[in-house]
């Protein structure tokens, strides 16, 4: 287990400044066979990636979920949106997620598992839940992203709760939609790195 662990409490210190994310410039919405073939050369060159997904909110009692509906994939500079509705998204989808060789980094992923496996048919490989990992030893219930942003980048990571639970089944996604995904994925990864680095110099 991780000798870095984030504590909840850093997110009341004061008011943070805000965590910049990822603009619209390095966002690629994966809508085509050329878009993929350039999403799975540039993310099957990296050693660590960060994953996310999204999905139509459920709201009545029994109502079984469809998603995922989207799926984030980041490298340090470039985020790629997977709409699964597209038939182009499947077959890379499943060579990223499979690799062995690239590590897949992402927060609360318990359920992308089962969920890839049952609507795509991935069996999801390689993976590192940050919120499993920064939790520590003896502590309950995983950290989220917004705390470990606060920890280690001293920022406040701005998330839209009315965004993330629209519909991201929408053909059409809106630019606050493309913008929230893409961070999702983009500052796992950023965290991953200041984790990295954390432990390295804890262990140095």
């Amino acid at each position: 287990m991780s000798e870095v662990t984030v504590s909840r409490s850093t997110l009341n210190a004061l008011e943070l400044p805000a965590y910049p994310g990822i603009g619209l410039a390095q966002i690629t919405l994966v809508s085509s066979e050329a878009l993929a073939a350039e999403a799975l050369a540039a993310l099957m060159a990296c050693e660590a990636i960060g994953f996310d997904t999204e999905s139509k909110p459920t709201f009545l009692k029994g109502e079984a979920s469809t998603g995922p509906h989207l799926v984030q994939l980041a490298s340090e500079s470039r985020a790629y949106l997977f709409p699964v509705s597209r038939m182009s998204a499947s077959p890379v989808l499943k060579i990223i997620l499979e690799s062995p060789a690239v590590l897949k980094v992402g927060f609360g992923l318990g359920n992308d598992r089962s969920a890839l496996k049952s609507r795509l048919g991935i069996e999801l490989a390689h993976v590192l839940d940050l919120g499993e990992v920064l939790r520590g030893q003896g502590h309950r219930g995983t950290v989220g992203a917004k705390v470990a942003v606060a920890h280690f980048f001293g920022q406040k990571l701005q998330k839209s709760k009315k965004i993330g639970t629209s519909n991201w089944a929408n053909p059409n996604l809106s630019e606050r939609q493309v913008l929230y995904a893409a961070n999702d994925a983009h500052v796992a990864l950023q965290l991953y790195r200041a984790w990295q680095r954390a432990e390295a110099a804890h262990s140095g």
